[in-house]
């Protein structure tokens, strides 16, 4: 289970814009999103360094910003370094894909 984030005590408050930018995304074709997804986005690559003074207008500010061309980066960034594409591949498979 992930670490607890500092800003996780706002999610709650936050769920109307979190709830907006996914329907941002879903009318964009990207109805496969949702909203633990999107708070992961925003906890691993948005808030970093979180900080103490962070206001809830700035985490809803930052929530609204997000774009989705960043956000399908980061999740393809993320499926990389999940998966092993070539754990299962055998000595002998894995000379045939590089012939």
């Amino acid at each position: 289970m992930p670490a607890e984030h500092l800003y996780d005590h706002f999610r709650h408050q936050v769920k109307p814009a979190l709830k907006s930018k996914l329907e941002e995304f879903h009318l964009l074709g990207y109805d496969t999103i949702d909203e633990g997804e999107l708070w992961f986005f925003l906890t691993k690559k948005k808030w970093k360094k979180p900080s103490s003074d962070y206001r809830i207008a700035e985490i809803v500010q930052d929530v609204m910003n997000v774009k989705v061309v960043d956000f399908m980066n980061f999740a393809t960034l993320e499926a990389y370094k999940a998966d092993d594409y070539f754990a299962t591949l055998t000595e002998e498979e894995k000379k045939e894909l590089l012939k």
